[in-house]
């Protein structure tokens, strides 16, 4: 077998699907929009929305061509090999050389952020960072980046030369143990890059305090963010495990929504921590991280794979670009069916706990002003929805919470 054309066409094929994504997306836009959101929009907004809508996809195809050909001469020129001879030769360092090469081509991307986030987002009135902040985000991301890939190569590595093939079984439970961590220390991580104060004393707070407590829960915080720094988006979400966990509001948020719409948006929010969404969520990271170890076991077992690309041996850095951009890449659509359809039941009966609270009709308020706020698709194709959204489309989730007010 030709491995480097397999992986090469495996490669093209994983661009190939996101563009045929792209170009539904963008074909979306004509879609008449569904009569219970159509106040979302006034004319003039609804214009503005389809102009900012088809230059975020056109630039959109750019960017993902771009990346798709970076990637693919480093693949096919065996630029990964030729860098890595420049480093030691024991395994950490040739490691190493793999992934800091391929976080050093995100270098190359970074033109492509800055128009997209200084030049569209600005045009159509979202973008609120400063040249500062947007140099320290892809600083701080960056650097972020190299130590987690630096991380999991090492653990790949170490596991694989003391266990062989246990390689599946452990690597698979030290990536998720990782990933809890992760997601348990969210709160504090979230810091490097985000200010958070907590939602001042007042009737606000009280009332979602009373909310929470009425339903027997618990949070060890209530905070705000202060995401206008970076945009006029809204958002809210629920992190953390424990003692840790923590609902968010963006500042945004906070100053554009009435207390009803906050406290509908926070029954929400509360929902899904009373359905344990964040826990089932890394109960599939954990199958995730088990199918990760498989095809990892799979490509070091195959040192003709490395020699393909122009390596003497097994590199452990190569072995997770080559499962994670074009093995595990092929498979993800599918896993991604399942996830997505789950997250977007986890929506609906996060909806249904805030309507069961009372604040049905705030919720749909709030939801209204947020898609307004975040320029957010009304009339997506239902065969995107199917294989992208996380979110069930706003038309759904309110024919969805009129009837659970009926009911």
């Amino acid at each position: 077998m030709n491995f480097k054309t397999a992986v090469l066409i495996a490669v093209t094929a994983v661009y190939l699907y996101g563009l045929l994504l792209d170009v539904i997306r963008m074909r979306s836009a004509s879609n008449p929009i569904p009569a219970n959101v159509a106040d979302v929009y006034d004319g003039e907004t609804y214009r503005k929305w389809r102009a900012y809508h088809a230059e975020k996809s056109r630039f959109a195809v750019l960017t993902s061509t771009v990346s798709f050909l970076i990637d693919l001469a480093l693949l096919a020129f065996d630029v990964y090999a030729a860098f890595a001879g420049l480093f030691p030769k024991t395994d950490f360092m040739q490691m190493f050389a793999v992934v800091l090469l391929s976080t050093l081509t995100s270098l190359a991307m970074i033109p492509f952020s800055w128009h997209e986030t200084m030049d569209i987002e600005e045009k159509y009135g979202f973008n609120k960072s400063t040249s500062r902040t947007f140099a320290a985000d892809q600083v701080k991301s960056m650097l972020i980046g190299l130590i987690l890939m630096t991380v999991i190569g090492a653990l790949l590595m170490w596991v694989h030369r003391a266990l062989g093939d246990w390689l599946i079984v452990v690597f698979a439970a030290l990536m998720t143990v990782l990933i809890l961590a992760i997601s348990f220390l969210y709160p504090v991580l979230s810091r490097v890059f985000n200010k958070f104060r907590p939602l001042e004393d007042g009737e606000l707070k009280d009332r979602l305090t009373a909310l929470l407590e009425k339903n027997g829960y618990r949070v060890r915080d209530i905070k705000v963010m202060d995401a206008s720094r970076r945009t006029t988006k809204s958002n809210a979400y629920f992190t953390g495990f424990g003692k840790m966990k923590t609902i968010v509001l963006y500042d945004t948020l906070v100053e554009a929504m009435t207390p009803d719409e906050i406290c509908a948006v926070f029954a929400h929010e509360m929902g899904h921590g009373l359905h344990r969404d964040t826990l089932k969520n890394q109960i599939l990271s954990g199958v995730q991280m088990l199918i990760l170890a498989v095809l990892a076991w799979l490509t070091l077992r195959t040192p003709e794979v490395f020699r393909a690309f122009g390596f003497p041996d097994v590199n452990y850095g190569f072995a997770l670009i080559i499962v994670m951009s074009a093995e595990f890449a092929l498979i993800a659509p599918l896993f991604g069916l399942a996830i997505n359809a789950r997250s977007r039941k986890a929506e609906f009966r996060a909806d249904e706990c805030a309507a069961a609270e009372g604040y049905g009709a705030e919720l749909i308020s709030a939801l209204k002003k947020l898609a307004k706020q975040n320029y957010a698709e009304l009339a997506p194709s239902p065969l995107l929805v199917k294989l992208e959204y996380s979110h069930p489309p706003l038309s759904r989730r309110i024919e969805a919470i009129e009837k659970a007010m009926k009911d």
